[in-house]
C-alpha cells in the first residue's frame, strides 16, 4: 500500500483500528518514515481523546481506552539497546488483552512479543510517499 501524504497515514491508523484483531503492534522503519503518524491514527479510531506524542525521550506513553479497562501503550526503544526495566513494564502489559501496545525500534525486546504479534513496516520513499507492508 502506498501512503502519499500525512492525512492519509492517520487515515489508514484509524482504519486499522476498527479491523484490529491483536493487541500487540510492532512499527518497523527509519526515523522519519511516519510511525507516531499511524499511531496518532490508530488511536483516534480506538477513541482515545487525549494528544498522541512520540515516546522518544520518555521511552512510554500510556492513553486511557475509552472502555475502562485498558490503555493504548506506546513504546519507542530507539535509544535502549538494553531495556531493563522498561522490559518489565512492557511484560505486564502484555499480560492485560485489554490493553493496545504499539512498539517502535523492538530488536532489543523481539523475543518477548507474543508470536502472533502484527507488524507493520513504514519505508519513506524518496517520492515522499510512504510504502505500508503487513
Amino acid at each position: 500500500m502506498i501512503i502519499k501524504s500525512e492525512q492519509e497515514m492517520l487515515n489508514f491508523g484509524k482504519n486499522f483500528a476498527k479491523s484490529l484483531k491483536n493487541h500487540v503492534i510492532e512499527l518497523i522503519g527509519d526515523v522519519g518514515a511516519g510511525k507516531t503518524t499511524f499511531t496518532r491514527g490508530l488511536a483516534e479510531g480506538l477513541g482515545v481523546k487525549e494528544p498522541i506524542t512520540s515516546p522518544s525521550f520518555t521511552i512510554s506513553k500510556s492513553y486511557p481506552l475509552p472502555n475502562h479497562k485498558g490503555h493504548l501503550i506506546h513504546y519507542d526503544f530507539y535509544r535502549l539497546p538494553d531495556p531493563g526495566l522498561m522490559l518489565d513494564d512492557l511484560r505486564e502489559n502484555l499480560e492485560n488483552p485489554d490493553n493496545v501496545i504499539v512498539i517502535e525500534w523492538g530488536k532489543s525486546i523481539e523475543n518477548t512479543l507474543p508470536k502472533n504479534h502484527t507488524k507493520i513496516e513504514i519505508k519513506y520513499n524518496e517520492n515522499n510517499t510512504r510504502e505500508i507492508s503487513l
